[in-house]
């Protein structure tokens, strides 16, 4: 009984000093220094509970009782240094080559242990009892408790070393360390040396006071941390609800079901117009304020839109809703946005009222503005299409920019620029012109040529024929001024086919022509061409052009 009565102050004082983390059941990491602390500490209290039974196995006639319960006794021993090296490495939160080496001493006690305790069921090697009950320590026992101590007494001469380099709350764990390792450690070598006295269970509980200050210590400085962390979040949640606020005439918070609400913020422009507010019931409040303030115009709109099953139904599966109205400022009608949201607690409305008439009004010009360009940028791309090529040309100095339009959409692509139109079309023009058209064509590549024939015309072209491959290309060249009298438009296009047409209809004309003078039958000419050729005679004749042979 004397030596139970260890245990049992043992039990309780473990129950009271950690009765929150021993009860705590919240889901926490597996790599969390507190999951590993309450794995420790529910093993040294099964160890407590065995070493409390032993007192009184030992004091009576069960032998087998007192075996199992020993069995019991140094199997929790194994599992408590294997979680208290677990909790120690994510209590100093290191992963050093020192950490996994305790790691390492922590799962080769535990296996020494365990593998013994089997071997000790058929060949005593760890303790024996008598038959009178009597119990024997055997070597095994020994070098377990030798294993502890080297662990220990290493632990805390190197937590003693590193307390003096570390700084903060890395000073504080390896103090921690420190005193509970060097407890065990003294401990340890007494419970070697008197097996029957429970040395081991008094430095549990002594190391366990210890480390419990630290811990409920890190707790404290947690929570004190998570508070400060809370309150500078709620700091900056503020800032940004009031710089968004700022954004809105007047923010509502309402109750669904009482309708009490308040009024978060409040622009000059709406303090302006002594909307009635009692803040007792919201929907009340407003009916009568769009009965007040409203466009007649909208005012049927916005007053379906304040019933309370009307603004859950549009809430339904969505975190908001917006619409708008016209609210009349004086004798101006503005139109004012408002959004509706579910706040977290679902609960309250949150109403964000907005004045968007500037908004609208400016997005209404950009849209007719915008419609505008891209109506003139469709024709001008549409007329573009026609051409293989475009130059915008300065007639100035020269300065050009050329746009590819080679597809059927007529969009038109940069490719080229320039510092002198008219130079480059010349040197061009000696190698890719036809020899019969270069004269012609190198005389109107010239800016005074060309402003003087653009005067009186709005339009200048030109046809002319190209070599390439070996190839003749007839292209036709269009200039017209630009509206800022400034630059040339010079458009080129590609007329192979339009020329190839054209020579086609004058064959089929001559053909059908020759047709018409020669008989059917005999193909001799007949009397349209007799005619066509005495006509052709008399005119002659009338000019008085002599020697002229007929018959």
């Amino acid at each position: 009984m004397y030596y139970a009565s260890f245990g049992i102050l043992a039990v309780i004082h473990h129950l009271i000093i950690n009765h929150d983390i021993l009860k705590n059941c919240k889901k926490l990491s597996k790599d969390d220094s507190r999951y590993r602390y309450r794995l420790f500490l529910i093993s040294v209290l099964v160890f407590y509970i065995a070493d409390l039974s032993w007192g009184f196995f030992t004091e009576s006639d069960y032998r087998l009782l007192a075996y199992v319960d020993t069995m019991l006794f140094f199997a929790s021993m194994a599992f408590s240094v294997l979680f208290w090296t677990r909790f120690v490495v994510a209590f100093l939160g290191k992963r050093s080559f020192n950490a996994i080496s305790l790691l390492t001493a922590g799962w080769f006690i535990f296996g020494y242990v365990i593998l013994n305790l089997f071997i000790n069921l058929f060949k005593p090697i760890i303790f024996t009892f008598t038959e009178d009950m009597e119990y024997v320590p055997v070597s095994g026992r020994y070098v377990l408790l030798v294993a502890q101590f080297i662990m220990y007494i290493i632990s805390s001469i190197y937590s003693l070393f590193a307390t003096y380099k570390s700084e903060g709350l890395d000073k504080i764990h390896y103090r921690a360390v420190f005193q509970t390792c060097g407890v065990m450690a003294i401990f340890i070598a007494l419970q070697s040396f008197y097996p029957l006295i429970p040395f081991y269970t008094i430095g549990c509980i002594i190391a366990n006071c210890v480390m419990h200050i630290f811990v409920d210590e890190d707790e404290k400085i947690e929570q004190i941390q998570e508070k400060e962390k809370a309150e500078k979040e709620k700091e900056i949640y503020n800032h940004i609800s009031n710089s968004l606020a700022e954004d809105y005439e007047v923010i509502y918070y309402i109750d669904i079901d009482s309708g009490e609400y308040k009024e978060i913020s409040k622009s000059q422009s709406y303090i302006s117009l002594d909307v009635r507010s009692t803040f007792e019931d919201f929907y009340s409040d407003t009916i009568d304020n769009i009965l007040r303030y409203v466009h007649p115009d909208d005012r049927d709109f916005a007053l379906s839109m304040y019933y309370k099953d009307t603004m859950l139904k549009n809430l339904k599966d969505r975190k908001s809703y917006a619409y708008k109205y016209r609210i009349m400022i004086g004798n101006e009608a503005r139109y004012f946005r408002f959004v509706v949201m579910l706040a977290e607690d679902e609960k309250h409305f949150v109403l964000c009222i907005k004045d968007i008439h500037d908004t609208i009004t400016a997005e209404t010009a950009m849209l007719e503005s915008q419609k505008a360009s891209i109506t003139f940028s469709q024709i001008a791309e549409s007329l573009a299409s026609n051409y293989d090529a475009i130059f915008y040309v300065n007639a100035n100095n020269g300065e050009y920019v050329g746009f590819d339009s080679n597809n059927v959409f007529g969009e038109l692509k940069v490719n080229q620029s320039g510092d002198d139109f008219f130079k480059t079309s010349k040197e061009n023009a000696s190698i890719l012109i036809h020899p019969q058209d270069r004269e012609r064509l190198l005389r109107i590549f010239d800016n005074d040529y060309m402003i003087s024939v653009l005067e009186d015309k709005k339009l200048f072209s030109i046809e002319y024929r190209l070599i390439i491959d070996d190839k003749v290309q007839h292209n036709r060249l269009s200039a017209r001024k630009s509206r800022d009298d400034v630059h040339l438009i010079i458009g080129i296009e590609n007329i192979d086919e339009e020329v190839k047409k054209e020579k086609e209809h004058l064959l089929a004309l001559n053909t059908e022509k020759e047709n018409a003078r020669r008989d059917e039958l005999t193909g001799t000419r007949n009397k349209t061409a007799f005619a066509e050729l005495e006509k052709s005679i008399q005119e002659r004749l009338d000019k008085g052009m002599d020697n002229l042979p007929f018959a």
